[in-house]
């Protein structure tokens, strides 16, 4: 991909505090391209920006940080994409609020292809971050790339899924491109970088802050044709990435869980809404024009095809429970219990939670 001849102008003006991306759209439906914004006399400018942003405009600092960018951008598989870019991805042209210039690390050509994204709690369960990989490998298999935030927990098992298919994965970043967060999924984004693509509106140098995590979640979104959500609390940043799907007109999709599960309700609560209940992968790609189901079985399918529940699995039924409740059922004392629990944890059939509680895990 050729570079935009005039991207200086671009960075100029996102990165001037005081112009933010609304203000940058308005100077450019005014004036034209950046060049053509720059060309103007402050006289012209000031019915768009204040004070503070006129003398930022052409700052020393504001032209250190332009030549930052630009150097960033001539490194191998460095993109800087503004909206006149052919490069720039259409399915954010569609949203309300796009942002103006995006720095990419990695096969940018990714944000051409179509897209879903697959979100969901930091403080996953076993089950919950094993369907999420399931789930994304199955859809990226399918021809569809997936779209997540880089976040621990069910956003990170999205990407590790989306890499095991063909149509790869996207993390957008809620910091600068350059910096990696959380640091736990160094060696995940790095593999993304490598073999998929990291993509953030912020500045180079944006350190982790609050409330940009919120913002970036329209992107996740935005790029995507539906928005899967696969375990949720009722107030997360999932709950408000699956609002602005449907906002942006994408469809939503969501796993169901156990009643008793707080993991489960914010996704209960979306089906109730009018998402779209999901218990395979097949279940969202027969939602998609232009994707079939493939056949295969369902993602969540018990592992009891193949492996049948005997003695303490054969009780413990599919919600979370603790070790009272299994000596009830099964007629065991308490060591009994924990010794067949601890047999059944090594052999990935079962997995502790949080409060002494524990649950079945199914895998196909």
């Amino acid at each position: 991909m050729k570079p935009d001849p005039g991207l200086a102008g671009w960075l100029q003006l996102s990165l001037t505090p005081g112009i933010g991306a609304s203000t940058l759209r308005s100077l450019l439906a005014k004036f034209g391209l950046p060049e053509a914004v720059l060309a103007r006399g402050p006289g012209e400018l000031t019915q768009f920006l204040g004070a503070a942003a006129l003398d930022a405009l052409r700052s020393q600092a504001v032209q250190e940080a332009v030549q930052r960018g630009l150097d960033w951008a001539s490194a191998e598989q460095h993109f800087i994409l503004t909206l006149a870019d052919d490069a720039y991805p259409k399915a954010l042209l569609e949203t309300p609020d796009p942002p103006a210039v995006l720095y990419a690390h990695g096969r940018v050509q990714l944000l051409q292809h179509p897209a879903i994204a697959v979100v969901g709690s930091r403080n996953a369960t076993a089950q919950g971050m094993a369907n999420a990989e399931q789930f994304a490998q199955a859809l990226s298999a399918a021809g569809l790339t997936i779209v997540s935030g880089l976040a621990l927990g069910i956003d990170a098992a999205a990407h590790r899924g989306g890499l095991g298919g063909p149509s790869s994965t996207v993390a957008v970043l809620g910091t600068g491109i350059d910096v990696v967060y959380p640091q736990r999924n160094a060696e995940l984004a790095a593999e993304i970088a490598r073999r998929g693509l990291l993509l953030s509106e912020f500045p180079l140098g944006t350190a982790a802050v609050a409330h940009n995590f919120p913002r970036r979640n329209r992107l996740i979104s935005g790029l995507a044709r539906g928005c899967l959500v696969v375990e949720a609390a009722v107030a997360s940043g999932s709950l408000i990435t699956a609002r602005l799907a449907a906002d942006q007109g994408r469809e939503v999709f969501a796993i169901p869980g156990s009643i008793h599960s707080p993991l489960s309700k914010g996704c209960h609560l979306l089906i109730k809404s009018g998402a779209k209940l999901v218990d395979s992968a097949d279940d969202v790609l027969a939602e998609l024009s232009g994707f079939r189901p493939s056949g295969r079985a369902s993602t969540a399918e018990p592992r009891a095809a193949s492996q049948p529940a005997t003695g303490l699995l054969a009780v413990m039924g599919h919600d979370p429970v603790d070790v009272d409740v299994l000596c009830e059922r099964a007629g065991l004392s308490a060591e009994q219990v924990a010794s067949q629990l601890l047999r059944l944890e090594l052999e990935g059939r079962v997995t502790a939670l949080p409060g002494g509680l524990y649950q079945r895990l199914e895998k196909p």
